[in-house]
């Protein structure tokens, strides 16, 4: 059986991979090569954020531990790091976060001024370029290549998989999406080994993440700004926020900036829909924050639902 995926983010990627191997014949179509998605901008680390799903921990769980397996290869991009994970306010710890790795509670004195609980836990980190070049590494060896054309009607096919993110609002008519932008400042490595990032789903964030020779700073969550250019306030409070963390980044020299749209929904929409044309389409769309999170997950359950 023939599938469709529109979208080459990670979500439609991981989606025609594990589609591939299951025997499937799979086309890619998407509006920009995989390099120019919001992915590609993307921190990135594994943690269930700006999401929401009755099933989402699940999904969340399965990434994790294929994510786990793939940090053996040097090639996927992949490592597992430790790292601090904070709050502002006294808040419960959540269960995924007890179920990592060197899961500990901070002491006092490991926490960042301002902060009151925090958690160290080692998690997948992902340098999402060289990610999504071994995802589509995996499709080309299965004679697959993404074709950048515009879809404007999700009837191409028989079996169409609907992973076009913050898109699928213009294709859908989908009024519960939210595109939401986010802005990243990679800057050169100071010699920062672990992550922190703080337990909070606001405007404005703050986390960091190493990936070798340079370190992603972030972010923000701008809901109803699809704008692509880089807004230089956003950036400078994200590196002064970043730097009351770690001083060594207050002075680290700037590689780029980096921008997307996130995909935002109440829940994530994962369903079955046989169009008016009896074609069948399945949605992976509105992964919030949590697209790389949630991505092997998710395109197994495409998988089931294509039965």
């Amino acid at each position: 059986m023939e599938a469709v995926v529109i979208g080459a983010g990670v979500s439609g990627l991981t989606t025609a991979v594990t589609l591939l191997k299951a025997g499937y014949q799979v086309r890619v179509l998407a509006d920009r090569p995989p390099e120019e998605t919001t992915s590609a901008s993307a921190g990135a680390s594994w943690s269930p954020y700006m999401v929401g799903h009755p099933r989402a921990m699940d999904w969340c769980e399965i990434t994790r531990k294929t994510l786990e397996k793939l940090a053996a290869s040097p090639a996927t991009g992949v490592r597992i790091i430790g790292g601090i994970e904070a709050s502002l306010t006294l808040v419960d710890v959540p269960e995924w976060a007890r179920g990592l790795a060197g899961f500990r509670m901070c002491e006092p004195r490991e926490l960042p001024a301002g902060y009151v609980i925090g958690w160290w836990g080692e998690v997948p980190v992902v340098d999402m370029p060289v990610y999504l070049r071994y995802l589509t590494g995996l499709l080309a060896d299965g004679g697959v290549n993404v074709k950048v054309e515009h879809v404007s009607d999700l009837n191409v096919a028989p079996v169409v998989i609907n992973c076009t993110g913050a898109g699928a609002g213009d294709l859908t008519g989908d009024a519960e999406l939210v595109p939401t932008k986010g802005q990243l400042v990679v800057v050169r490595n100071p010699g920062i080994e672990h992550y922190f990032q703080d337990h909070l789903e606001a405007e404005d964030l703050t986390y960091f993440i190493p990936h070798g020779d340079v370190v992603v700073l972030g972010g923000c969550a701008r809901r109803h700004d699809t704008s692509t250019g880089y807004n230089s306030q956003d950036a400078d409070a994200i590196l002064k926020r970043c730097a009351r963390i770690d001083p060594r980044l207050a002075t680290a020299e700037i590689v780029e900036h980096r921008t997307g749209v996130r995909p935002n929904r109440p829940t994530v929409r994962l369903e079955k829909e046989i169009t008016a044309r009896g074609n069948t389409v399945i949605h992976n769309y509105g992964h919030g924050g949590a697209g790389v999170t949630m991505s092997w997950g998710c395109a197994e359950h495409v998988l089931n639902l294509l039965g």
